[in-house]
């Protein structure tokens, strides 16, 4: 019994941390919803955005550059786009940071540069 109720404490802090919109319900049949449509267009949209990234850095040509480089924006922005509407409707949820954990990887990073970077150890 003490073991559910700390599991049922921990679901409510856990809970408590979350970032989320009211959840919008899609059916759960076979057959795919909007939920999962979407789902499928966002991970289409960031394994599009990662490999446009991939090109732009490897890219030579400066006309084709300007080309992918545009729609390598188009495609972030869809992407956005996608992100906000299942964030809208509830199906992507985010845990809220704890500030201690914020402040161990400022730091983190602050060391990091401060040990990695030339010139005065400042990042330019």
């Amino acid at each position: 019994m003490n073991q559910q109720m700390n599991q049922q404490m921990n679901q409510q802090m856990q809970n408590q941390n979350q970032v989320k919109s009211p959840k919008t319900t899609v059916p759960k049949t076979p057959q795919m919803n909007d939920r999962d449509f979407i789902n499928d267009m966002l991970a289409t949209e960031k394994y599009m955005t990662a490999a446009y990234s991939t090109a732009l850095n490897e890219m030579s040509h400066e006309g084709l550059y300007e080309d992918i480089r545009s729609i390598f924006n188009e495609t972030q922005d869809c992407q956005r786009e996608l992100y906000n509407l299942m964030f809208k409707n509830g199906w992507y949820k985010l845990e809220e940071a704890e500030t201690q954990k914020v402040q161990q990887k400022l730091q983190q990073f602050y060391n990091y540069t401060t040990t990695q970077f030339p010139d005065n150890n400042t990042v330019q």
